[in-house]
């Protein structure tokens, strides 16, 4: 598979035509005057609707942007430098499409190799027994939907064939990207979702670093577990 500027160009066209799960959101429609201003107008897809991000609210560092960036990673492959907040699609020609992404908080960081076995349009969501454990307030499921905290897409992570629990998904709350908000899911906003889901296929390799510039860690590595700070 081979990602270029014109894929690039092309997925923006796209889009302007149309561990554990998160923590939990607000599962209620209904915002504060403050968290409203981050939001624009709303947008149909797949017979649902959700909020358009607000653009102009947002720092230009989490919007999506092609970059300079070295990788010995395959072309397609997703690198998330957790630390900086940032997913990266590895392009050619030492580029590659930067997000901004919320990720962990203290205690539920992790790192390693994975590679995405399942996607899912406008996912439903069904919170784990330690998650409802932790909340026992917490709804059995949640339909997909604008009420859903994996919002439109989700992108599940395998490894060797089990399912780690781990999402890169959509979220239905833009202040939270750029900060350490859930249990070890990658949130996105619901544009970048979308068009990350596009770009990568079922087989596509995950990379989480543990800091900004870590060795590659080996293919046969478990996935790890990091401390809290």
């Amino acid at each position: 598979m081979s990602l270029t500027r014109r894929d690039f160009i092309g997925g923006l066209a796209a889009i302007g035509t149309a561990g554990l799960a998160g923590e939990a959101h607000a599962y209620s429609k209904t915002f504060s005057g403050s968290a409203m201003k981050y939001f624009a107008g709303t947008q149909e897809d797949n017979g649902h609707t959700y909020r358009r991000t607000n653009w102009k609210k947002i720092k230009d560092k989490w919007r999506r942007q092609l970059v300079a960036y070295q990788s010995t990673e395959p072309l397609g492959s997703v690198v998330v430098d957790a630390s900086n907040h940032f997913l990266y699609v590895v392009f050619e020609n030492q580029t590659a499409l930067r997000y901004g992404v919320g990720v962990g908080r203290d205690g539920f960081r992790w790192y390693g190799r994975a590679r995405i076995d399942r996607k899912a349009l406008w996912p439903r969501w069904v919170p784990p027994p330690e998650m409802r454990k932790r909340q026992p307030d917490l709804p059995e499921y949640v339909d997909g939907g604008i009420d859903n905290p994996l919002g439109p897409r989700a992108l599940y992570l395998h490894r060797n064939g089990k399912d780690l629990g781990y999402r890169l998904h959509g979220t239905m709350e833009p202040w939270s990207i750029g900060s350490n908000v859930s249990s070890g899911c990658v949130r996105m906003f619901p544009e970048d979702v979308i068009d990350l889901y596009q770009r990568c296929p079922i087989g596509t390799r995950v990379l989480v670093l543990r800091h900004l510039g870590a060795p590659v860690i080996d293919e046969s590595a478990e996935v790890d577990s990091l401390p809290s700070d």
